[in-house]
């Protein structure tokens, strides 16, 4: 039971990708390199956006912002390396630094102030739509991005997108962070029982302050990832990510480590996502079923996740009290 719950998701995603693979409607075309190249690639953003949630959501805070961080960098940056004419070292960096800074701001309010972080970071997420908005009118920015900045992300190393290399990298060092150090079990033993692990001397304000930190640092990567794969700064993308990511922590809280938020799981789970929107699209569902598909996902992720928690909860109360 215990091993069904840990790769339930991923045997899922397998038996996903069997069934579009031969199927004679979706096979040729579902199996081609062009289109695995497609899935891997363009998911690493999305997957970049559900890491930066998950980060903040082991201490047990929401933070609801990563998607318009990540819409911002994306303006940002392609606004830095494009119309201002700024090398492209320099706006990674600035993109970089602005998803630190809207991170520093939502730690202070939440850890800090003790503001509900669920709202804080509503309120940044609202707060930065409109500051898209008004810089771009609605308008892409496309004038002046060097062509170079897309070959980076368009190209492969031994057969593998980039952008998926570098999504593997950045999950293996949060994944260490978390599993393996201190700060990891810090933000851990915040999100078991924030009262107990004050009590026991962690510094609870500056794991939660520094967790929002790291979050706005992922969601801005993801930002300046989306504008080299899609050579642009897309005013649209703020709002696009969010309900995708969500989808996926949830779904990602179900496998690998059942009833926690994990790296690995939301991995997985990004994937899952993306596999199924795939196949289904090629059998000719209609533009709807993403966002239908994701909204359902999202919602059996949280009652599953939801349920898997409430029944570890009485297992260990059965196992404490005397027998």
């Amino acid at each position: 039971m215990r091993l069904l719950e840990q790769f339930g998701l991923p045997l899922l995603l397998v038996a996903m990708i069997v069934v579009f693979a031969v199927n004679p409607t979706t096979g040729a075309v579902f199996s081609s390199e062009a289109n695995i190249n497609n899935i891997l690639g363009n998911q690493a953003v999305t997957a970049l956006v559900a890491l930066a949630m998950v980060v903040p959501l082991v201490a047990g805070y929401f933070d609801l912002s990563v998607s318009a961080v990540t819409g911002l960098s994306n303006i940002a940056v392609a606004a830095i390396i494009g119309p201002y004419g700024l090398p492209i070292p320099v706006g990674i960096v600035i993109g970089l630094v602005i998803g630190a800074l809207i991170g520093f701001l939502n730690g202070f309010l939440v850890a800090k102030v003790r503001l509900n972080g669920f709202v804080v970071t509503l309120g940044t997420y609202t707060f930065l739509l409109g500051v898209i908005a008004y810089y771009t009118h609605g308008a892409l920015i496309t004038s002046g991005i060097p062509p170079s900045f897309g070959d980076w992300t368009s190209e492969t190393t031994l057969g593998v997108p980039r952008p998926f290399i570098l999504l593997v990298i950045v999950a293996a060092i949060i994944w260490y962070v978390l599993a393996h150090l201190p700060y990891g079990r810090r933000l851990a033993s915040i999100g078991s029982n924030e009262d107990a692990a004050r009590l026991v001397g962690i510094n609870t304000t500056r794991v939660i302050w520094t967790s929002f930190v790291i979050s706005g640092v992922l969601a801005a990567a993801a930002g300046a990832l989306q504008t080299s794969r899609g050579g642009a700064g897309d005013p649209t993308i703020g709002s696009a990510y969010l309900f995708p990511a969500l989808a996926a922590v949830f779904l990602g809280a179900t496998a690998i480590k059942p009833g926690h938020y994990n790296v690995w799981g939301t991995i997985v789970g990004v994937y899952f996502l993306a596999t199924s929107v795939s196949g289904l699209s090629l059998l000719g569902a209609d533009v709807w079923v993403q966002p239908v598909f994701d909204g359902i996902a999202l919602v059996l992720a949280v009652a599953l996740s939801t349920l898997i928690a409430r029944r570890r909860e009485r297992n260990a109360a059965k196992t404490a009290l005397p027998q």
